[in-house]
Order: structure tokens, then sequence, then C-alpha cells
């Protein structure tokens, strides 16, 4: 399977502190079967300031560390890309490492703040849109807003935006209410791709199979395997593990 958001390169955001604790991220994604983990730490200038450069350095490294310990996981860089002020001249500037490609487009991980969805935030899309960017919104399942109102998504849906959920919320990890809704957003035909937005062992470990699972009593086995394999595979540009 391939993880399209995941936190797990060693104190670069609110992922691992240290590379023991990070290697044992990759130990455990790869024992649930994951084969490409796309890490995705935060770009944020008010928390985490991160860009391409530094991004793709830990990223190169943390491969590095990971082969040398004989753990069979490649690591592929990209960003979670925080709604904010700056993201114009982050792309503008080239400073985004984007998940790879959709239908022509690069593919940016976008997240809106988890209490709502902020005025403009369509207009910020429709711009991406002109840029050749295509948002995928990272866990709309947990956002307030939208677990109050779905319909704060149509704007979005009717941009062609990606969506990304996530799988331990399908599986019922973050209560009933976000499980409610990724099942909605499932039903609904919505969802891209499923994926851990891991961070640690215990409250966001590495899995994506029992999302999987719980995704397949919605949509069926064929398309809970696209979530995880054939999507993701096409969107980085690999051949489906």
């Amino acid at each position: 399977m391939i993880d399209l958001h995941s936190h797990l390169l060693p104190a670069i955001d609110d992922g691992p502190e240290d590379l023991p604790s990070a290697l044992n991220l990759a130990r455990h994604a790869v024992a649930s079967g994951i084969r490409i983990s796309v890490v995705t730490p935060h770009m944020d200038s008010a928390c985490y300031d991160n860009r391409a450069a530094n991004i793709c350095a830990a990223a190169a490294q943390f491969q590095r560390d990971v082969t040398e310990r004989g753990i069979p996981l490649q690591i592929w860089p990209a960003a979670e890309v925080r709604l904010d002020h700056q993201i114009v001249s982050w792309v503008m500037e080239g400073h985004v490492p984007y998940l790879g490609m959709w239908q022509g487009e690069r593919v940016m991980l976008l997240e809106f703040p988890h209490s709502h969805v902020p005025v403009g935030a369509d207009k910020l899309v429709s711009w991406l849109r002109k840029q050749n960017v295509r948002p995928m919104l990272a866990h709309p399942e947990r956002n307030k807003d939208i677990l109050r109102s779905i319909v704060k998504l149509l704007p979005f849906i009717q941009m062609e935006c990606l969506l990304q959920v996530t799988a331990g919320a399908v599986a019922g990890a973050f209560g009933p209410f976000a499980q409610a809704c990724a099942a909605d957003l499932l039903a609904r035909q919505w969802v891209t791709v499923l994926a851990s937005d891991a961070h640690n062992l215990t409250s966001r470990p590495p899995e994506l199979e029992p999302g999987r699972a719980a995704a397949a009593l919605i949509v069926g086995e064929e398309e809970s395997w696209n979530l995880v394999r054939h999507r993701p595979a096409k969107i980085i540009g690999v051949a489906t593990v």
C-alpha cells in the first residue's frame, strides 16, 4: 500500500521527536503493509517554517537511515500545506513539494484549520487551479464546519478538489462523528485516497488496512484498494504496489 499523508520525519514538525522514534514508525508502517510513505511535514508560517529544500533533504537522509537498517520502506517527500497567507508566494517561488500529478496538474496536500473552513478558501482554491495546482484537501472528516454540515465541501467538490480521508477515521479511531462523516464522504464517492496522517505509535499510527477494510463495507473491495494502492500510485507516478 501507499500512504500519501504521513509525519515520519524526525524533529521537523509534530511527528516523531528523534530518529529512533521515526525508525519505529517506519518499521510499523512496513509491518502494517505500507511500502511507500509520502512524508508530508507541515508547512505553516506560524509554527513550522518548512520549505521544499529542507523537507527534501530531511527525506533523503531518512531514506538513508531506513535503508541502512534494512527497513524496506520507500520515502517520498511532499508537504501538508496549511491554508496560510504565504501560500501564494510559496507556490510562485517554488517552495512547495507536491504529492505528485493528477490529470496534468500538480497535487498539493492542503490543510484547513480543524475548527472551520476559512472565508475565502474557495477563492484560494480557484487561484491554485489557475496555477495548474490541484488541491487535495487533508482530512475533511475532522473539520468542525464540515462535521456540522457536509455541504461546506460542495464548492471545493465543484472545483474538482481531491479529498484525502484519514484511514483511522473510517475505522472509528477519531470517534463516531468523524467516522460517520468519513462514511458519508465515501458513500458520495468524493474520496480520492485514504492515508494514515501518522504522527506516533499510540494515537496516530502509520496504518491503512483497518480503514481500508472498513471502507470496503461501504464502497466495495475493488474501490477500497483503489483508495490505498492504485490511485496513490497514479498520483506519485509509480507502478501499483
